[in-house]
């Protein structure tokens, strides 16, 4: 049998050449905006305030889900959905230009290690482009990552299902085959979404939204205390 080889890297055909990094909650903190914005989109649709703990909880068991899913569950028709989603979208947009959000401590250093080690490394987002460009421009990082990712790019789908990894794959050329893939976030929907792309390590990071237990149950390969960890984990393994 015949080993394909990576062009890339001859001697290691199985090298990890494409890392596939979540943004809030692992390569950036948002200190509950997505909260405070789902509370704002809520009392601009007219929501009771009795139904507010139900859906912030739900909001906080779907992290890392694309938005616009959240809210057709929330909002049933999908009329209504993409009203509470564009509030959503304007009221984090709003909260992002306030200044009220920063890295994950080390992240930028983070993907620019990994970028020194030669891997391709693309930022993915359950948000919409106008506002993962928005995060973008915040921070500095127009030209941090090889390439920018949303649901829309890949679409339609976010996560759980795999189609942005995929998208990043098949977009980016980096590896011949999927296996050769690293996914990392901080919830259980981006465990899901790497185990189901066929990643060859899906890590989970603590910065986030769900804890050890919930990461490993979804299929984390490896649990990590942040982002900050991934460059030397994958070198160390000499993938």
């Amino acid at each position: 049998m015949t080993t394909l080889q990576n062009p890339q890297n001859p001697q290691n055909p199985q090298k990890l050449n494409l890392v596939v990094l979540d943004m809030a909650g692992t390569t950036v903190a948002d200190g509950g905006l997505v909260e405070r914005a789902f509370a704002t989109a809520a009392e601009r649709l007219g929501a009771a305030p009795e139904s507010m703990p139900d859906m912030l909880d739900y909001v906080r068991a779907t992290m890392g889900e694309s938005k616009i899913s959240v809210f057709r569950h929330l909002f049933g028709d999908e009329t209504r959905a993409q009203t509470a989603n564009k509030a959503f979208e304007e009221a984090y947009g709003e909260l992002v230009d306030g200044g009220l959000i920063a890295e994950i401590p080390g992240a930028r250093a983070a993907v620019e290690a990994l970028r020194e080690q030669g891997r391709t490394v693309v930022l993915t987002t359950g948000f919409a482009r106008v506002t993962q460009d928005a995060i973008l421009d915040a921070l500095g990082w127009r030209d941090l990552a090889d390439l920018t990712l949303c649901p829309a790019d890949a679409g339609g789908r976010g996560r759980p299902y795999p189609d942005m990894v995929l998208a990043a794959f098949l977009r980016t050329g980096a590896v011949d085959g999927v296996r050769q893939i690293a996914v990392a976030g901080d919830t259980s929907y981006d465990m899901v979404c790497g185990v189901r792309s066929g990643a060859g390590v899906v890590a989970g990071v603590l910065t986030g939204a769900h804890d050890r237990a919930q990461l490993t149950a979804n299929g984390a390969t490896h649990v990590l205390g942040s982002v900050t960890e991934l460059p030397t984990l994958l070198a160390e393994a000499g993938i």
